[in-house]
């Protein structure tokens, strides 16, 4: 009879410590995911960042090109905002 509780018991410590190490690996894969999606989502907003300059270039020498062909007034004032930003970024 006392073998019988003693492995009993001894079969519930190794459930609690098995259950224990599955709650402490899970948490720990988790926290693995969760930096692999950061540094994924990095990649991603660097890349949508160098996007947006290009474009911003575009828009740039499109406005310079009105301006060229004789638009003035928001034209002249969005060559200078987009240069302002432009030039801020590039400090940055």
């Amino acid at each position: 009879m006392d073998e019988a509780i003693l492995l009993k018991d001894l079969l519930l410590v190794i459930a609690e410590i098995l259950g224990a190490a599955t709650v402490v690996f899970g948490g720990m894969f988790a926290v693995y995911r969760w930096i692999l999606k950061q540094n994924k989502q990095d990649v991603e907003i660097k890349a949508l960042k160098e996007e947006q300059t290009v474009i911003c270039y575009g828009v740039l020498a499109a406005l310079k090109g009105l301006k060229e062909q004789g638009c003035n007034g928001p034209v002249t004032q969005a060559i200078n905002e987009m240069e302002k930003h432009l030039n801020k970024k590039a400090h940055q």
